[in-house]
């Protein structure tokens, strides 16, 4: 007796965290249910999530559960280890159930996976919505041959190429209980927002991250990536675009990350999108998108100046400042225009900028990526990610690998191990550099303490280089310090190449440690000195009678608002950014009030007034 359901169809998707979710195979389903509603009784399409966190005994024992007749993977580099692993055992326990693969990590090198996993029915190559759609036809009613359907490996070989699906013709993959209007008319979209009717995110998608694309495919042909390969970009359609949108805004979605390779390609397309976002902000959602900083226009840079902080947030990748490292990997960024362009946003102080390195590229020594990196960190980025290479399979970078001497691991994620250029050892040290900028920059928990601490440098690079060499040192690669215990870490680490201002740096991190947290109990390294109590009573006292600096606090009284913010003595002028010299010491103590009611959009750090005690 089969131990499979017979008509049941499952689709897995097994994300890096449980925030995420997994775009490919809810497109499928969307796909299959608008193209095939009308299915033989008995026939079912589900989707099955997990996590590559999960104990692949467990996902075996959920699928095991569903009993599929057939199932497919979507596989990428982050879950292709524990998606073999349940490939060794699913025929164990489901004989019966036919196993297919698809995604990017499966499209290349098909007949070598087809001959180390016999058990495999086939895989899916490419964009999988009609193939998938056709499959489906196949174990449903048995109406096409395999052999027929276009852009499948199997042991017979693979069927050809099929061609691209016409973008506009994918649905909506957080389909609403009530669709929105199939052909929205202007009208639709001149209705106000706050009153247009409300369209609901199912519930598989609340509390996590939601992904969208408005377009496929790239125009430019990065060495490294596999949207290269893919150069004709289609666009969905403008009205589709909005009317889509508006349901995100309409639910509130915290996140909305786009996942189109280079949004602003098509710069009248980006364009169209964010006036759209910016004439119907919700005041919540934020939107992600991967931009070419080069390529933003003066309209671009008008409608972004006046959005509301936190509504938008860019990543954007240099990978390098060595030009001849640049046109190996096929990469034309005029890096001045780059430069102007984040600097202008940056003056914004409404949008969140993340900007990319890659370390392990062709022509790129330790030194040249110092340099790299110190000219990013000059832009001030918000967030610097400091990447290694991966030689995706199937890209352009893993044909001429050989070439450049580049050496990489055989398991996902395929991170370079050494090139002709950097060592394995200077790769090791960058990535004992990388995590002190995750821990001191990326965190941004030390804003005010970094930039006089860089001064006792020759570059920023040297002074992570010099805390990395710290942290070796001192056991902490093995034995990571705490999140708060991090800030002590950071003044001892100060006091090593600046001893004589200990005090100094001391107040710099407690006003970093202040502006982030209400703390309800002091640090060690906290100077001990503290606002005269009589003073602070008679302050809040005024407050609660006359508030002029916390206006958020009606009702309070002066006992609460003691409790609910922080006032801390000075002795330096921490509160204000030092990048070129050291603060000198203060003639008499400062006051310094924290208002965590009222926090930076962006920053998420607490409002502060630099204020006089009666």
């Amino acid at each position: 007796m089969s131990n499979s359901t017979p008509g049941k169809v499952l689709l897995i998707g097994i994300n890096a965290k449980y925030i995420h979710s997994n775009p490919a195979v809810y497109s499928l389903k969307a796909y299959a249910d608008k193209y095939y509603p009308e299915r033989p009784d008995g026939c079912v399409l589900e989707i099955a999530e997990y996590t590559i966190n999960q104990p692949a005994d467990a996902i075996l024992a959920d699928i095991y559960q569903h009993r599929p007749q057939a199932a497919a993977f979507s596989c990428y580099i982050w879950n292709w280890t524990l998606v073999q692993e349940l490939l060794g055992e699913l025929p164990k326990v489901l004989p019966d159930t036919e196993l297919w693969l698809g995604g990017p990590e499966v499209s290349f090198h098909t007949d070598s996976l087809i001959r180390t996993f016999p058990q495999l029915t086939g895989i899916m190559v490419g964009e999988g919505e009609e193939t998938f759609l056709e499959l489906l036809h196949y174990y449903w009613e048995n109406t096409v041959s395999l052999a027929d359907v276009k852009g499948i490996v199997r042991k017979e070989g693979f069927t050809g190429e099929r061609e691209l699906v016409d973008i506009n013709n994918v649905p909506f993959l957080y389909a609403p209980d009530t669709a929105p209007t199939a052909n929205p008319s202007k009208q639709d979209f001149d209705t106000d927002i706050d009153t247009a009717p409300r369209h609901t995110i199912p519930d598989a998608f609340q509390n996590r991250i939601l992904y969208y694309e408005s377009q496929r495919g790239c125009p430019f042909r990065c060495a490294y990536c596999l949207s290269s390969i893919d150069k004709t970009v289609r666009l969905r359609s403008m009205e589709t675009v909005k009317s889509e949108l508006r349901c995100f805004l309409d639910n509130r979605v915290p996140q909305v990350k786009f996942i189109d390779r280079t949004f602003n390609c098509n710069r009248k397309h980006a364009l169209a999108i964010w006036n759209y976002l910016k004439e119907n902000d919700n005041g919540v959602t934020n939107f992600h998108f991967e931009i070419a900083a080069d390529l933003l226009t003066e309209d671009h840079l008008k409608t972004m100046r006046g959005m509301r902080p936190g509504l938008i947030q860019l990543e954007i990748g240099v990978q390098s400042a060595n030009e001849k490292t640049l046109q190996a990997i096929n990469r034309h960024t005029d890096m001045h225009l780059l430069r102007k362009t984040v600097a202008v946003i940056h003056s914004f102080r409404n949008i969140h900028q993340h900007l990319d390195l890659i370390a392990g590229l062709p022509y790129e020594d330790y030194d040249s990526f110092a340099d790299s990196f110190n000219t990013v960190y000059a832009m001030a980025p918000d967030q610097l990610q400091l990447g290694f290479l991966k030689v995706l399979k199937g890209s352009p970078m893993e044909q001429c690998a050989d070439d450049y001497g580049i050496v990489y691991s055989s398991k996902p994620p395929y991170e370079v191990l050494y090139t002709k250029w950097l060592r394995y050892s200077d790769v090791r040290r960058l990535k004992e550099i990388e995590e002190m900028v995750e821990l001191y920059y990326n965190s941004s928990q030390f804003t005010h303490t970094l930039p006089v601490l860089a001064q006792y440098f020759a570059s920023p690079f040297g002074m992570y280089e010099a805390l990395a060499d710290y942290y070796r040192a001192n056991g902490f690669f093995t034995s990571a310090p705490s999140r708060a215990y991090r800030y002590q870490v950071l003044l001892d680490f100060a006091c090593t190449v600046a001893a004589d201002k200990q005090a100094l740096f001391a107040e710099l991190l407690t006003f970093d440690l202040y502006l982030r947290e209400n703390l309800k109990s002091r640090p060690d390294f906290s100077p001990k000195s503290s606002p005269d109590r009589d003073k602070l009573r008679r302050f809040y006292e005024n407050e609660a009678q006359t508030p002029q600096f916390l206006q958020n606090y009606d009702g309070c009284t002066s006992v609460q608002l003691l409790r609910m913010t922080h006032i801390e003595q000075f002795s330096y002028p921490v509160w204000k950014k030092h990048s070129v010299s050291c603060p000198e010491k203060l003639k008499t103590p400062a006051y310094v009030l924290f208002d965590y009611k009222r926090r930076n959009a962006l920053t998420h750090d607490a409002s502060f007034y630099e204020i006089l005690l009666p």
